[in-house]
């Protein structure tokens, strides 16, 4: 049973936007810094955002920075990706995952204790 939950993937046209939803079950995301990855087929899986449990800094890959924002509402227990001026190239399961540092720690699969299942999105040309 995963801990977290995404949603909000979709077909979308290219520049368009979308918004995903990172979800606790059973599981307050407000104890954990949360990064969003993304995966293409036939690439390894990359980091795109994180925001701290600490004091909710954020960060961001280079590819994504000032088109994406990471926010999270801990009242509804959930984190947010949202995506503007979405290019093709970044179809992508996208995935949320947690990990216990109270800081950003970076994007080492190996340093997320939790993670989702991943949300599909497609952007079309």
């Amino acid at each position: 049973q995963s801990h977290l939950v995404e949603s909000g993937g979709n077909l979308v046209q290219s520049g368009g936007s979308l918004r995903l939803s990172c979800a606790g079950s059973e599981f307050t995301l407000g104890l954990y810094s949360i990064s969003w990855f993304r995966q293409a087929p036939g690439k390894e899986r990359e980091g795109v955002s994180c925001i701290s449990a600490k004091s909710g800094s954020t960060g961001y890959a280079d590819s994504v920075e000032g088109r994406f924002t990471i926010s999270r509402d801990n009242a509804k227990n959930a984190v947010y990706l949202e995506m503007n001026s979405l290019k093709t190239e970044e179809t992508a399961v996208y995935y949320c995952a947690a990990t216990t540092d109270t800081y950003c720690p970076g994007y080492g699969a190996g340093l997320y204790h939790y993670w989702g299942q991943g949300t599909q999105v497609t952007v079309s040309s």
